[in-house]
């Protein structure tokens, strides 16, 4: 019996560190976040702005986004904060989406634009030409593990 609680206690605190380490791994890799000022230039030069918020059908404990985003002709920049997690993805949706049976019923209609490395704020650069008039939502998408984390809708 003392084996078997051994063992059990072992697995427990090795799935445990797994699970700790999925969290805290994206937080310690992140590479640097670009500076206010960057921000604030796409900010400045806005033709649409949209806010992620924490009260999004699918969002939860683990899965949210708060904060402001700014698009211009050429880039996407946020401020805020975002849930750390791995694998995270930057689309445009042509429909507002707050759900991931939405977000996988459209995915096929979205556009990746690239990942999101940064979780309090990031520039991110649009393909030369990138139609975001055709759009109106931007969703922030966890590939690997297949969860909706926030999304803001911008027109």
């Amino acid at each position: 019996m003392k084996r078997f609680l051994l063992l059990l206690s072992h697995i427990v605190c090795l799935g445990l560190g797994f699970a700790i380490g999925i969290y805290a791994l994206p937080i310690l890799i992140q590479p640097l976040p670009p500076s206010v000022n960057d921000v604030q230039h796409v900010s400045d030069h806005a033709v649409y702005t949209g806010t992620f918020q924490r009260a999004r059908k699918d969002s939860d404990l683990l899965h949210w986004g708060a904060g402001s985003l700014s698009i211009n002709e050429e880039q996407v920049a946020f401020i805020g904060e975002l849930a750390p997690g791995p694998d995270y993805r930057l689309f445009f949706s042509p429909t507002f989406i707050e759900t991931e049976q939405d977000f996988i019923a459209q995915k096929n209609t979205m556009i990746e634009v690239g990942e999101v490395k940064n979780f309090d704020r990031f520039t991110m650069m649009l393909p030369e030409g990138f139609p975001i008039n055709d759009y109106n939502t931007v969703v922030i998408w966890c590939e690997t593990f297949g969860q909706f984390i926030t999304s803001a809708r911008y027109q």
